[in-house]
C-alpha cells in the first residue's frame, strides 16, 4: 500500500486526469446505494486514520496536480479543515452543478 502523495496518481497526464474526472460521475451500472456504501467505507477509513494520527501538525507533501503549487505540504489539521469545508460547501445543494456550468469556484 502506498502512502502520502505517492498514493495519488499524477493528474498531469491527460488520460489520468480524465480517468480521475470519471470518479466524480455516476457511471452506467453504478447505483446510488453503491455510491453511498463506498462513501461510508471511505468515511470509516478516514475516521480510523484520524484516530491514529500522532499529531494534527503532521504534514505530507501534496501530490502533483495543476491546482497545487509544487512542493507544498499540508498538515493533517489543514486537510481535515479542507474536508469539512468541501463537504459543507457541496452537501445538500447544487453548488457543484453551478461550478460545472460556469466554472467559477467559490473555494480553493
Amino acid at each position: 500500500m502506498q502512502h502520502g502523495a505517492t498514493a495519488m496518481p499524477s493528474v498531469t497526464d491527460p488520460a489520468t486526469f480524465e480517468q480521475r474526472a470519471q470518479t466524480f460521475q455516476m457511471l452506467p451500472g453504478e447505483t446510488l446505494a453503491g455510491i453511498l456504501a463506498a462513501y461510508d467505507t471511505v468515511a470509516k477509513h478516514t475516521d480510523d486514520l484520524i484516530r491514529t494520527l500522532p499529531d494534527l501538525d503532521a504534514s505530507q507533501p501534496l501530490p502533483a496536480a495543476p491546482w497545487f503549487e509544487s512542493g507544498v505540504r499540508w498538515s493533517a489539521r489543514r486537510v481535515l479543515l479542507h474536508l469539512g469545508a468541501e463537504t459543507s460547501q457541496h452537501a445538500g445543494h447544487a453548488d457543484i452543478i453551478r461550478e460545472a456550468i460556469d466554472g467559477t469556484k467559490s473555494m480553493g
